[in-house]
């Protein structure tokens, strides 16, 4: 397989329900293990206050870069079953969530549709995407505004990072065929 045929996305990850980190190591295992991704880097993982109005416990947050053969939809697709495989339940919107992967970029692609909206439409509001994303890819444009990100931060408001957690995320390293 050539490198035209791998695309690049940048997944959030977060966990505030259970062992959080555990949690969000098990996902990207899930991920790296599969034969059409792999984990190209990951951001340091960040604690952040819940976004809402419901009382929970603080999330664990992160954002990795992937390569990956599947077109974006196949992709949010595998994202929800290792959801389900990871025990997350449905609840309230803006709830406590075992697991939460959503893709944040992928390519360069923008589409909205009833499934999927890409560029991921919260991200220009949460520091707790925009940080992690500028820490592992500190030229990302976002495409829809044509403007980096790292300018796009200076105007946010919200600021829900408490903190930077010292554990590493991921190791691995594997060969999908590049």
């Amino acid at each position: 397989m050539n490198n035209n045929n791998l695309n690049i996305a940048f997944v959030g990850v977060g966990s505030n329900k259970g062992n959080r980190l555990e949690n969000i190591k098990n996902a990207l295992k899930f991920i790296n293990d599969s034969d059409h991704s792999r984990i190209e880097s990951t951001s340091s993982i960040y604690e952040t206050l819940p976004l809402g109005e419901i009382e929970q416990t603080n999330f664990l947050n992160a954002v990795f870069k992937i390569t990956t053969r599947l077109n974006s939809f196949e992709l949010f697709d595998i994202l929800k079953e290792i959801e389900k495989k990871l025990g997350r339940i449905k609840r309230e919107n803006w709830g406590p969530r075992e697991i939460d992967l959503d893709i944040l970029f992928y390519n360069d692609l923008i589409i909205s549709n009833e499934i999927i909206t890409l560029p991921h439409k919260g991200i220009i509001y949460r520091d707790f995407v925009m940080i992690p994303l500028i820490e592992i890819e500190p030229e990302i444009v976002h495409p829809v505004f044509d403007k980096k990100l790292s300018e796009i931060i200076l105007g946010i408001k919200s600021k829900n990072i408490l903190d930077i957690r010292a554990e590493q995320l991921f190791t691995e390293e594997k060969n999908i065929g590049i």
